[in-house]
């Protein structure tokens, strides 16, 4: 064994192996880490049907709301919030019902009651009106508000919607980006949450309510009034096909269609300057 092993070594001192393939990994097949948030100037709760839901304040200027994707948290925006900040935005940051900070309560989890429960945030810090930056899960409750509470809402920057159960693209969720993706998302709730412990309980509820929800109608979609709408989305997303966004931007009443470059679902993380490029352009011109 030790002569074959030494003939082998010879060999490839003498004939050199092929160079292994060395070329980066695509940005879009990426999870690069967040920042950690800024210390908030103000946190509190709000206690609404059941459930206590976390919010925190920091920076000063337009008030700009931010909603996190399912199982994640507001965590998932330490790549935003600095440069919302320096540019003069009020950032309100919401744990969604039963993620993050926020307990679940005794309801089946639904989109329309978290978009309640945002609602009852706003009204609790006396805020009439706001921008809205969704995020996955975060983005059908934004376009959920749109359609139930427009007056609340002066621009939204919706990245990374569905708002049919028909719109998962085909083999989403055999994408190789999932394990970390969940070991990130798990670490970061047994952190923050008050049952440290039930990050399971959160994905059932979570699982439950997507294999149900959203399915909204042409003629709902078609009826949003509110009049600044951008329907993002990354140029290689994993989870939803490129016809429901398109769709998306296609039906509500002047909404706008951007679609990221090199990137995927996750493009807050994986290309933070070119989104939040993105972000300020629609929301502040």
């Amino acid at each position: 064994m030790l002569l074959a092993a030494s003939v082998l070594l010879s060999a490839a001192m003498i004939f050199p192996q092929p160079a292994k393939d060395v070329s980066p990994t695509p940005t879009w097949e990426t999870l690069p880490a967040q920042q950690a948030l800024p210390p908030m100037a103000t946190q509190g709760y709000v206690d609404h049907d059941g459930a206590r839901i976390w919010y925190g304040i920091v920076g000063k200027g337009e008030p700009v709301i931010l909603l996190h994707g399912g199982m994640a948290s507001s965590l998932s925006w330490g790549n935003q919030l600095p440069a919302l900040i320096e540019s003069h935005h009020e950032v309100i940051l919401i744990d969604s019902r039963g993620h993050g900070r926020s307990s679940l309560g005794p309801h089946p989890l639904s989109y329309e009651l978290m978009q309640s429960d945002v609602v009852t945030v706003m009204d609790t810090i006396h805020l009439k009106k706001a921008s809205f930056v969704g995020w996955s899960d975060g983005a059908n409750i934004s376009l959920i508000m749109a359609m139930k509470n427009p007056e609340r809402i002066n621009r939204l920057y919706a990245f990374g919607a569905n708002m049919n159960t028909d719109a998962v693209a085909p083999g989403a969720f055999t994408s190789p980006i999932l394990s970390a993706l969940a070991a990130r998302l798990a670490k970061d709730y047994a952190r923050i949450s008050p049952t440290p412990n039930g990050f399971g309980t959160l994905h059932e509820a979570v699982e439950a309510m997507q294999k149900k929800e959203p399915n909204y109608t042409t003629k709902e979609l078609a009826g949003i009034s509110v009049s600044k709408i951008a329907i993002a989305d990354g140029e290689h997303e994993e989870f939803i096909t490129r016809a429901h966004t398109e769709y998306l931007a296609a039906t509500i009443p002047g909404a706008t269609l951007i679609i990221l470059p090199s990137v995927s679902h996750f493009a807050p993380w994986q290309d933070p300057t070119s989104f939040n490029n993105s972000l300020l352009q629609f929301l502040d011109k």
